[in-house]
């Protein structure tokens, strides 16, 4: 497709508006926006419709329809056009800025939260060469603008003049550095299994079966690192940041409109950056289940992007089955359960690698 793309659509306009002593960097330049776009339409659309899967698979375990009404041209369709009305109506809703808050941090508290759940997506790789920056140090990239998101919500919660809001800013603080450091170490036993911090070097060091991929030498580790992306995200049973029963919705509880929905989207692309990095360092990323097997056996994007969905689904089945946890479970699980059990498990994971053991470390 970017290929069709450069030499049918970007060439000739290049050629015709461009000095041919920079036509070349003018064609690097578009290229890479054209990838850059297609990422952000993809992850975008992907939001729209984990909104909509959210509500019909939560309905359906709760024995409810779910949206099914709102569809395309007269015709229902299962309420698919749901997420785009949607939308619309939050475009169209007056944003009110309180008056004692500080309009500029009001303002852009929302965009830092979305900026970096986007910009992680640069380094993600999604097939064998299909990435749009292939860096040495993406896992460092990704772990450090991953914990730039919470500066968006303790931005919020203090420049709303609020006390719910300020109060719901707080717990995300304390929250998000509980389980930060525990994600962070989690990722430190994926960098010694792999001895790279090149995330397409992290999957095709999981090359061969299942057996072969890392859930299973780094299960401890893979169970903190999805539980720990939970609790970051704010998602039940972690959500007291913005405990509806307490706390009024928390940070965001002067927020209306499309800043509202800024915040909205940042959480999901969040789930679907959280699960697609759980597929990449623990499941074998793009590898095939059926290795050796004609055509289901070859390596491609859909395996990712199927476990992708699965552990998405988990965020959702997650979310309809626990009640939420009292503030003091959740600050003991980070704190005396994760982080003890990822420092072990990393002195384990080094013994393995140091004695080649097969057949992930051999």
């Amino acid at each position: 497709m970017f290929e069709f793309i450069r030499q049918q659509l970007w060439t000739p306009l290049i050629n015709f508006m461009v000095p041919e002593a920079y036509q070349g960097y003018a064609l690097l330049t578009l290229d890479a926006l054209t990838k850059v776009i297609v990422v952000l339409v993809c992850v975008l659309t992907a939001f729209a419709y984990t909104t909509y899967a959210e509500r019909r698979i939560i309905g359906l375990i709760q024995l409810r329809l779910g949206p099914n009404r709102v569809g395309f041209f007269g015709f229902h369709t299962f309420g698919l056009a749901q997420p785009l009305a949607d939308g619309v109506k939050a475009i169209f809703k007056e944003i009110i800025i309180p008056t004692g808050a500080n309009k500029t941090l009001f303002i852009i508290a929302p965009v830092l939260s979305l900026g970096p759940a986007l910009a992680a997506w640069a380094v993600i790789p999604f097939s064998e060469g299909m990435v749009l920056a292939d860096i040495n140090a993406g896992l460092l990239y990704v772990i450090a603008l991953t914990s730039l998101a919470v500066y968006g919500i303790i931005i919020a919660g203090w420049a709303s003049n609020s006390k719910y809001a300020f109060l719901g800013a707080m717990r995300s603080a304390a929250q998000i550095v509980a389980y930060e450091i525990a994600m962070g170490f989690a990722l430190v036993g994926v960098l010694v299994a792999s001895g790279s911090l090149n995330l397409g070097d992290i999957v095709r060091a999981q090359s061969g079966s299942v057996l072969n991929w890392f859930w299973l030498p780094l299960l401890p580790l893979f169970l903190v690192y999805y539980i720990s992306g939970v609790a970051e995200t704010n998602r039940a049973p972690f959500d007291v940041v913005e405990g509806e029963t307490e706390i009024v919705a928390g940070y965001q509880v002067e927020y209306s409109g499309m800043h509202f929905a800024i915040f909205f989207m940042a959480e999901y692309a969040n789930m679907i950056l959280v699960s697609t990095l759980t597929a990449i360092m623990f499941w074998g990323g793009w590898l095939s289940p059926f290795q050796g097997v004609p055509v289901l056996g070859e390596p491609h994007i859909l395996w990712l992007l199927a476990k992708a969905a699965f552990f998405l689904y988990l965020f959702l089945w997650i979310r309809a089955t626990f009640p939420r946890y009292r503030y003091d479970q959740i600050m003991r699980l980070g704190w005396k359960v994760f982080i003890p059990i990822t420092i072990v498990w990393i002195v384990v994971v080094a013994g393995l690698v140091v004695s080649h053991i097969p057949p992930w470390f051999n």
